[in-house]
């Protein structure tokens, strides 16, 4: 697809569905409101949906955000690869035909949507969004600007990951010419933690395991953990990078516990490993450097499997 046969849709079509990704992070929340607000704006309706309780860390993104009532003819999807993440409370955009566009940055991308388009480029799916916006012409509010600076920011690590290229710079820049208090966003979701979430690093940190001569780490998060420490789910993100800080590994696993039986992989890598293709082997995907999967069965079960999927990296 070109950036104009989707701006097409918007323009043509109204009562719009945005779909976010479950255990949402600052790119689909910030891509699906931003959207939602540059549809409002046109004068269309627009609602975004995602299947988990919305972390209060992100509350200035949706702050002042009303649900509108009407009949649902048009479904979005944003910055979903996979329609196992629009989530368990939303089943029935899982199943075929229920999404109309998908718009995403992730070559993992499984083309569940009846018009799909990626872009693997991109940094973040906001910086889709952002070109989708200035092809309309139409003025870009402060909101808008926040939302999609934030899912920027968000996905490039505030610009230290890989996948940051000049093109983020120079958008992060325009957006920056906004009323949007950048350098707040940046603290708060780089910077802030609560003292639970410090509890949960040290604890993590404390007990991390090192396979394969030093070149595979790997941390687990469990219930139980999250309970001594009275977290929630929402503050776990930015734990996957903490593994692959460690001086001499190029692979980094996070094993977060969901449910009973139920966990949830992170995987980060140096350029030495791809990230996507290491949990393509257990049915997951995402980035070179950044991606993730979820394995069912015990905890010592789903540590096998990882292991014995590093073993393949490194030959072993």
């Amino acid at each position: 697809m070109e950036l104009q046969e989707i701006l097409d849709i918007f323009l043509t079509n109204d009562n719009f569905t945005i779909l976010t990704h479950k255990s949402p992070d600052g790119d689909t929340l910030g891509s699906g409101f931003a959207l939602c607000s540059f549809l409002r704006d046109m004068g269309k309706h627009a609602n975004v949906l995602n299947s988990d309780q919305l972390p209060s860390r992100y509350a200035f993104l949706f702050e002042g955000y009303r649900p509108q009532e009407f009949e649902e003819k048009y479904v979005v999807a944003v910055d979903i690869a996979d329609p196992n993440l629009i989530g368990s409370n939303l089943l029935q955009y899982q199943q075929q035909g229920a999404v109309d566009l998908c718009i995403d940055h992730h070559i993992s991308n499984k083309n569940f949507a009846d018009k799909t388009y990626v872009d693997g480029d991109a940094s973040a799916a906001a910086m889709i969004i952002y070109e989708i916006i200035k092809l309309s012409g139409r003025p870009i509010s402060d909101h808008i600007a926040k939302c999609l600076y934030t899912g920027v920011a968000t996905d490039t690590g505030c610009f230290k990951y890989e996948n940051t290229t000049p093109k983020t710079h120079i958008i992060a820049a325009e957006l920056m010419a906004y009323n949007i208090d950048f350098a707040n966003i940046n603290r708060e979701m780089f910077d802030v933690k609560s003292r639970g979430r410090m509890q949960v690093e040290q604890t993590v940190i404390s007990r991390m395991k090192y396979y394969f001569e030093g070149r595979c780490s790997m941390i687990v998060l469990t219930k139980q953990l999250m309970a001594q420490c009275g977290v929630d789910q929402s503050e776990f993100d930015g734990l996957a990078s903490i593994p692959l800080c460690v001086e001499g590994v190029d692979i980094g696993i996070t094993v977060k516990e969901r449910h009973t039986d139920y966990y949830k992989i992170s995987v980060r890598t140096t350029d030495k490993l791809n990230a996507a293709e290491f949990c393509q082997q257990f049915g997951g995907g995402g980035h070179i450097r950044a991606a993730g999967c979820e394995i069912q069965g015990t905890l010592e079960q789903v540590e096998k499997q990882l292991l014995d999927g590093a073993a393949k990296l490194f030959e072993v």
